[in-house]
């Protein structure tokens, strides 16, 4: 997270990674997987990991994010759409408004080359 942006504290990126592992957690649970079920799936070698994203302290690396949507049973588009909203707040806010309004728009954005 970018704590020296000035749009973000260190407290909210802390509040904003808590909110991420809650929600991260109630994916877990949904899928009634436990830590160390999850932990496997995700090929993690220790399942305190889990423990510490559920937790906020730490996050996915995005290379790893098709990997948990898989192993979380929902699909990658809508995984990482969430999950930037507690990692990257201020990209998401700028790609899809405050509460994630222009998500249903795909035609608003285009590649660049």
């Amino acid at each position: 997270m970018y704590v020296n942006y000035q749009r973000v504290s260190e407290k909210e990126v802390q509040e904003s990674r808590k909110s991420g592992g809650e929600w991260l957690r109630d994916l877990r649970l949904k899928s009634n997987q436990s830590q160390r079920q999850l932990a496997q799936k995700v090929s993690v070698d220790y399942y305190t990991f889990i423990s510490q994203l559920e937790n906020g302290r730490g996050r996915i690396p995005p290379d790893r994010y098709q990997d948990w949507a898989d192993a979380l049973g929902v699909p990658v588009s809508s995984f990482v759409f969430n999950i930037m909203r507690f990692y990257d707040p201020v990209t998401f806010e700028l790609l899809f408004g405050k509460n994630g309004e222009l998500a249903n728009e795909p035609d608003r954005f285009e590649l660049l080359d």
